[in-house]
């Protein structure tokens, strides 16, 4: 997928593709999505070039969420990465209601999770059927790790947040974190003020990624 900018976040600079042309387009904010026909180049593959029609454009153009994220924001990725494999990114929980003709249609395609389609959630390990292993099998499994990601409600995504409400995110989830104890009990490691070496301790105990 095409990178994603946040509000504050600088443009990189143009790439190419094998054959040459850029990946990139020329618009710099989403400011400048004025022009639908402009948007794609005739090789882009991305969801959003499949799904984002003139008439959904029109219709959603100069509306924004309830936490104030345009659809030009939502939408601004994938114009501007036409190697993007999605192109769309939600501004906020309200996006996939506000913009719902755009986003039910790429969830559809991407995920096949329909309209009338249900989340099943299990959020206990009584369900879980261990795999047995052979003693063989066993012995090349170093660690494992689940990763599980949320976001926080009253606050934009990735797409609308602010580098403000960054911050204030992760106020909050610090403060959330240093009431864990025992074995969840931690250190955080802000990426502002980060010594060498914690970071390059962080990276390779593949904690942090370069």
């Amino acid at each position: 997928m095409g990178g994603c900018n946040t509000k504050d976040s600088a443009v990189s600079e143009p790439k190419k593709s094998k054959g040459g042309a850029s990946n990139i387009t020329a618009f710099k904010t989403a400011d400048e999505l004025t022009d639908f026909d402009t948007f794609f180049n005739k090789d882009t593959k991305s969801e959003l070039s499949k799904c984002l029609t003139k008439e959904i454009w029109e219709e959603y153009k100069d509306k924004s969420c309830a936490k104030g994220v345009s659809f030009k924001t939502c939408i601004f990725s994938g114009v501007k990465n036409q190697d993007s494999g999605i192109g769309v990114y939600a501004g906020s929980h309200d996006s996939y209601k506000c913009f719902n003709k755009l986003f039910d249609q790429v969830i559809q395609n991407y995920h096949g999770h329909g309209l009338t389609d249900t989340h099943k959630s299990g959020m206990t390990s009584d369900e879980l059927v261990n795999h047995e292993l052979s003693e063989e099998d066993a012995a090349r499994i170093v660690s494992t790790r689940i990763r599980v990601g949320r976001n926080l409600e009253d606050f934009p995504l990735g797409p609308g947040v602010t580098k403000e409400q960054r911050l204030e995110i992760m106020a909050k989830v610090t403060q959330a974190a240093e009431t864990f104890d025992d074995d969840l009990k931690g250190t955080f490691y802000s990426l502002e003020g980060m010594s060498k070496e914690d970071q390059q301790k962080l990276v390779d105990d593949h904690f942090l990624f370069k």
